[in-house]
């Protein structure tokens, strides 16, 4: 199996740490309110929200992916910095053998 890595850059017109908080923090609640047409829920199932928490996204109706599972690794909310791991989910199941995300919002002055 090989390794792909993928590397996004873009900008936004939120300040980092607003970004920061409203998508590493407040997941659960923000994303089916800002597209439900895509999640409808987002819940943490074991954990407190910290490193090691397990998140279980579900997606709309209609959907290839129905589901996926995260666990969070890492949150460094001075730096603005969240790793997690996509660890389930009903597709990709025999593709994928390891998805690790790092996000970094950080200011391009």
């Amino acid at each position: 199996m090989g390794v792909i890595t993928l590397e996004n850059e873009f900008a936004v017109a939120v300040a980092p740490a607003k970004l920061f908080k409203a998508y590493c923090l407040e997941t659960d609640t923000l994303l089916p309110k800002i597209l439900p047409e895509h999640i409808r829920s987002s819940d943490i199932i074991e954990g407190n929200g910290g490193p090691g928490t397990i998140r279980k996204i579900t997606f709309a109706e209609g959907k290839e992916l129905s589901y996926a599972k995260q666990k969070i690794e890492a949150i460094d909310e001075e730096n603005l910095t969240y790793s997690f791991s996509l660890i389930e989910a009903n597709v990709w199941k025999d593709a994928v053998e390891a998805n690790k995300n790092n996000l970094n919002n950080s200011s391009l002055n």
